[in-house]
């Protein structure tokens, strides 16, 4: 992969990480219910994929 490839998916990973922390926020103090269950499990998925775009940018 060359480096502005890198550069890019890195970028993705950290916008990725940076929206789940505003959703896990946004969860916690806004929603109840279903709500808060579906958007703290879709902000562990983009938790989780950004750090594998991050590892994948650094190798």
């Amino acid at each position: 992969m060359d480096p502005m490839m890198k550069m890019w998916v890195s970028f993705v990973g950290i916008g990725l990480m940076a929206l789940a922390a505003v959703m896990i926020t946004l969860a916690r103090f806004k929603t109840k219910g279903f709500l808060r269950i579906a958007l703290s499990s879709t902000a562990f998925l983009f938790l989780v994929v950004g750090g594998l775009l991050g590892l994948i940018s650094i190798t």
